[in-house]
């Protein structure tokens, strides 16, 4: 499907979502719009690197593993959820380009602001389990996936990312055909994708028909060239690049969003302005989440409501009754339990623009 057709199945699928001006389909939802525990399939944002394949019906897809295993082997869609133990998950999808609007130096195309991410629940089967079914070899390091997307220019695949094979063996590692109890949209990789939690979103491959399992670090389609990967050490615009002082990126970092109120909201000035949102992490637990109403000056400690799922967003809230008359900034940080906080300004520069987690701010006034 061209791009063309991409952007207008995204209007009529998802009309509230802002259609970024790339050449590749990019759509990002506004973050007012994300104030739900389990984000709806409409407002979740979409990020496709090349062509929609042609999808064929559910029945007749298959998926086959291969490579570093005892016994390769296919199966349809009905033999997976036949065959092995079916689970609901919730968990973040992010894309590593989530906040790469606000560096202050060029960095990467895609200029996500704080609306590419979403929480889903998504129903599919453990993809250890899959792989258990095949015997997975002692010298298994990589998984590589593959689809049938292509690049716009038509010369390749669109992309072939993969994951460290203890990755694809952790229990929260799934192979997914249903999201928030529906079949899953092609928009979103339907009828079977990968989901990754903890990692960038590339890892979540829509449309995957196959898994290589390999014996040394994937080499497909953006696992080269500095895509979603990161600078050992920091880096400044204009430094030199040494592409092997970059490592792939296997752990997302904290970062919380304010869904409650909007940017621009007028408060009533003796009235309390209730302040919510969400907060996620990579691999580690978000520990505490704190706000401010003044830009950063002074903070106040929100309330966390308990975890879902280990890789589920989590609500915060708090509440601010003393407001004075005129502008407010509110800004939302949060922490891991390894204490790694959000930046007040942007995070460290890298080329492509990866996993800038910079607070989220807005501004309102009390009249």
């Amino acid at each position: 499907m061209d791009p063309h057709r991409q952007r207008a199945l995204v209007r009529a699928e998802k009309p509230e979502l802002v259609i970024l001006d790339t050449e590749e389909l990019n759509a990002e939802t506004p973050v007012d719009l994300l104030d739900s525990d389990i984000t709806p399939v409409e407002r979740l944002f979409v990020r496709n690197t090349g062509t929609m394949p042609a999808v064929a019906a559910a029945t007749a897809w298959t998926f086959a593993i291969d490579g570093c295993v005892r016994l390769a082997r296919t199966w349809t869609l009905p033999d997976l959820a036949r065959q092995f133990a079916t689970v609901t998950e919730a968990s973040v999808l992010e894309c590593a380009g989530n906040g790469r609007a606000f560096f202050s130096d060029p960095a990467g195309t895609v200029l996500w602001r704080h609306g590419a991410a979403g929480c889903v629940a998504w129903t599919g089967v453990r993809l250890a389990d899959v792989l258990d079914a095949c015997g997975v070899l002692p010298e298994a390091v990589y998984t590589a996936h593959h689809s049938p997307d292509l690049r716009l220019d038509g010369r390749g695949p669109a992309l072939s990312r993969g994951v460290p094979i203890a990755k694809a063996l952790a229990p929260e590692t799934l192979l997914c055909w249903a999201a928030n109890g529906a079949p899953l949209p092609a928009l979103h990789g339907g009828p079977l994708r990968l989901i990754v939690p903890g990692f960038p979103g590339s890892a979540s491959q829509k449309w995957i028909t196959r898994l290589e399992v390999r014996d040394r670090e994937h080499d497909g389609e953006r696992m080269r060239h500095l895509y979603y990967r990161l600078p050992r050490r920091p880096l400044r615009y204009g430094d030199p690049i040494d592409p092997e002082e970059f490592d792939v990126i296997t752990d997302m970092p904290p970062r919380a969003i304010i869904t409650s109120p909007r940017a621009g909201h007028v408060a009533g000035s003796g009235r309390p302005l209730a302040v919510r949102g969400f907060a996620w992490s990579g691999h580690v637990s978000v520990a505490t989440v704190e706000v401010s109403p003044d830009g950063g000056r002074a903070w106040r400690v929100a309330t966390l409501a308990p975890v879902r799922d280990r890789f589920a967003w989590r609500r915060f809230e708090t509440m601010f009754d003393d407001l004075p008359r005129g502008p407010f900034e509110l800004v939302a940080r949060t922490s891991d339990a390894d204490g790694r906080a959000q930046p007040l300004a942007s995070a460290s520069w890298n080329p492509r623009g990866y996993c800038n987690n910079t607070v989220h701010r807005l501004t309102g006034l009390v009249r």
